[in-house]
């Protein structure tokens, strides 16, 4: 049944790709797999892999393959992508020594991939359960990982109906989980290779702030024409539904500063912000170009990927997007600068987020009024911005070192 659900959804990707660009980018990627796998893979060498779904999940694996990369090179890294959407941003890496995207999970497929790549071992990251994979891996003993897991008792596995999902568990040689509720539910239903070790991003975000770049542009930005640092918020991965609420207040607030980094970067996305603003703004491409540009502007759009993470070290609040949509976007790379983080209302996925709030760090917001109040407390209280932002940097710290438990455990 999960061979034929595998093999339909192959199907409509197929059927679709001539009018979808990601299902064209997948399956043409996944075609070039194998040869990719023939030319690249040194037979002589033994490999690490590591499967990512898509970029969030590389950012979980990354301070592994980096930590491995320079203190054992007796292994080279082999990385796999399942979405577009990570394969093409990260498709030139250099912590990797190859980088493909994952075939689908068909019985035939699966065996092709594992002949040509031949791992030493697999390491699967936070939700990747491909049943096939997992199945034929313990078939070959090759020992089998997932890392910066999270289960719910909601997930198909636990279910009534959920056995033959749930034996996809069993293959794994040991689970490596964020929280202790994941390892007792595993544990009650017979699973007790885990350890809890936490989230590996905490390493990432960690990692990010040491190699944080400056930008001086934003950093002349933030003190403005008197010399004097200003109040700023800096929206990040922000959707129309968040600047719908975040823009009409800074309009209303001139002793603030804004920096805002839209999730969406394209010419509309960026006219739609201009159209809200009533105080002053200038896009960072043309403030790199000419700096003078800056002079009077109360607020910076950042129009280039890339730079949000840098971005945050200037900033006094963050804002965090998405919150109002699917879900918000990363809250840990703002919260490693020491800075309170507020976000939208569904967040209940993200453990990360609730246990932000929990310690004081972050906050969410149900709409407009919401968000003013928070922001008004903070910009007025400097005592609650100062033990806020305070309790965000030390939740970051306090919950690094998940990288150093697993590789220990793996014997690296």
């Amino acid at each position: 049944m999960y061979s034929l659900a595998i093999h339909f959804y192959a199907f409509i990707i197929a059927l679709i790709s001539p009018f979808h660009k990601k299902a064209r980018m997948m399956r043409l990627g996944q075609w070039k797999t194998n040869s990719v796998l023939r030319e690249k893979i040194d037979r002589n060498a033994k490999y690490i892999w590591f499967h990512a779904s898509s970029l969030g999940e590389f950012e979980q694996g990354r301070p592994m393959m980096e930590k491995i990369k320079a203190e054992h090179p007796e292994y080279k890294i082999l990385l796999t992508f399942f979405s577009p959407s990570g394969y093409e941003v990260r498709k030139n890496y250099n912590g990797a020594d190859v980088i493909c995207y994952l075939p689908f999970d068909t019985p035939y497929r699966v065996k092709k991939f594992l002949n040509l790549a031949n791992p030493a071992i697999a390491v699967f990251i936070k939700y990747e359960f491909w049943g096939n994979y997992l199945h034929e891996l313990k078939h070959r003993n090759i020992p089998v990982y997932i890392i910066s897991s999270i289960f719910r008792r909601d997930q198909l596995f636990f279910q009534w109906f959920g056995y033959p999902y749930r034996k996809m568990l069993y293959c794994f040689t040991h689970l490596f989980v964020q929280d202790d509720r994941s390892a007792e539910l595993l544990k009650e239903f017979g699973i007790t290779n885990v350890t809890v070790t936490g989230d590996t991003r905490f390493d990432r975000v960690l990692d990010v702030r040491r190699q944080a770049r400056e930008i001086p542009q934003v950093e002349h930005f933030i003190y403005g024409e008197n010399g004097e640092r200003a109040q700023t918020l800096i929206a990040g991965s922000s959707w129309p539904q968040d600047e719908e609420i975040l823009i009409p207040y800074f309009n209303e607030h001139p002793e603030m500063k804004l920096i805002i980094a839209p999730h969406e970067i394209h010419r509309e996305h960026l006219m739609y912000i201009e159209s809200l603003l009533k105080r002053p703004s200038v896009r960072l491409s043309d403030v790199i170009q000419d700096e003078s540009l800056l002079k009077g502007k109360d607020c910076l759009i950042v129009d280039s990927f890339g730079l949000l993470s840098s971005i945050y070290r200037y900033g006094s609040i963050a804002y965090i997007g998405g919150g109002f949509g699917a879900g918000i976007h990363n809250t840990l790379e703002a919260a490693v600068y020491g800075i309170p983080v507020i976000f939208g209302p569904k967040f209940q996925k993200f453990k990360e987020a609730k246990d932000l709030i929990k310690v004081g760090g972050g906050f969410s917001v149900s709409g407009k009024q919401a968000f003013c109040d928070k922001m008004d407390e903070l910009l007025t209280y400097h005592e609650v911005l100062e033990a806020s932002g305070s309790a965000a940097g030390h939740f970051v710290g306090d919950n690094a070192g998940a990288t150093e438990q697993v590789l220990k455990k793996l014997g690296l």
